[in-house]
């Protein structure tokens, strides 16, 4: 079902943007902040959140019914930085016969960072190894902040990037094993106007490498709402090369403030992002976030997973 969303002002713009709303969830639906979903051979879906030592949650499909099934990492991690006992912005890959989580260590507002990871080969809670950090660590006065790892494979090489970062100089890249750096770290994306971007989903369709990233600010609504169209929404870039460089619909480059909108704020869906795109064997290329239903409530701790099938046929996604 699609409505007519509410007016948007994004990049300086008013838009006026049609949305589908959310698919169908249920079971637990909310204590999704940030989450990051794959679907195991047998068919079991798994969502890793941020919260809990990284919640996680299974169902038969997409729509649910979802059940907590424990913490990937209940003993947190083994990086010695504020905030190993409570880990964010979770991204789930398989490489091989192995699942690779990576995780965020940070506290909020600080480049006091780095990105961790864990292994496991079958997903379920109580299976996975924390093997500590990647080698991709912040500390204040670096070039970009460590946190929000998204793991990309180059079709047919055996080369991994790891894209990350949020507000301090943007979007970043580095080449990964995928346990550890490999190379020098370098800008993907940057809005020198408006910093507050992070959250890189990397997705190839077709032709194209497809830089997804949330931009606004996330979180306390329920005490402070930024001015409409400042909150988050999913923003998408794209690029011929896993390597770059990407730019928007209008071909403006993404290190220049360049970036098309994808998703925004409409009916009772408020700030979608934190988000990944996935190739399901059912439905398709989803896009899946977190948001906040308005007939509910704004608090982080309401935030809802969300997701809707995305539509590449004219070149660029489509919600």
């Amino acid at each position: 079902m699609v409505k007519l969303a509410n007016a948007l002002t994004t990049l300086g713009l008013q838009a006026l943007v049609a949305y589908a709303l959310p698919e169908a969830c249920s079971g637990v639906c909310n204590n999704s902040h940030d989450p990051s979903i794959i679907r195991r051979n047998d068919g079991t879906y798994f969502r890793f959140s941020t919260g809990g030592k990284i919640a996680i949650h299974t169902a038969p499909s997409l729509t649910g019914p979802w059940a907590y099934q424990g913490a990937a990492l209940p003993s947190g991690s083994s990086i010695n930085l504020a905030g190993n006992q409570d880990l964010w912005a979770p991204d789930i890959s398989l490489v091989g016969d192995q699942y690779y989580l990576y995780y965020s260590v940070s506290t909020f507002g600080v480049q006091d960072s780095a990105i961790g990871v864990a292994r496991s080969s079958s997903l379920d809670a109580g299976t996975w190894t924390d093997l500590g950090s990647t080698g991709v660590v912040s500390s204040a006065g670096a070039a970009y902040n460590a946190i929000d790892g998204n793991l990309i494979n180059e079709p047919g090489t055996s080369n991994y990037f790891l894209t990350f970062g949020s507000f301090w100089n943007g979007i970043h890249r580095v080449r990964v094993t995928p346990t550890q750096t490999h190379g020098s770290v370098y800008q993907v994306a940057f809005d020198p106007s408006d910093t507050a971007m992070e959250g890189p989903t990397v997705f190839k369709n077709g032709d194209y490498y497809y830089l997804f990233f949330s931009k606004g600010s996330c979180c306390g609504y329920d005490a402070n709402r930024p001015a409409a169209g400042k909150e988050y929404r999913i923003m998408v870039c794209r690029s011929s090369a896993a390597t770059g460089p990407f730019a928007d619909k209008n071909g403006k480059s993404c290190q220049s403030g360049g970036g098309t909108l994808v998703l925004g704020s409409h009916d009772w869906v408020y700030g979608p992002g934190g988000q990944g795109v996935y190739q399901d064997p059912t439905n398709g290329p989803v896009l899946y976030y977190h948001y906040v239903d308005t007939r509910i409530g704004y608090a982080d701790g309401q935030k809802k997973f969300g997701w809707n099938k995305i539509d590449f046929s004219s070149g660029w996604p489509v919600v």
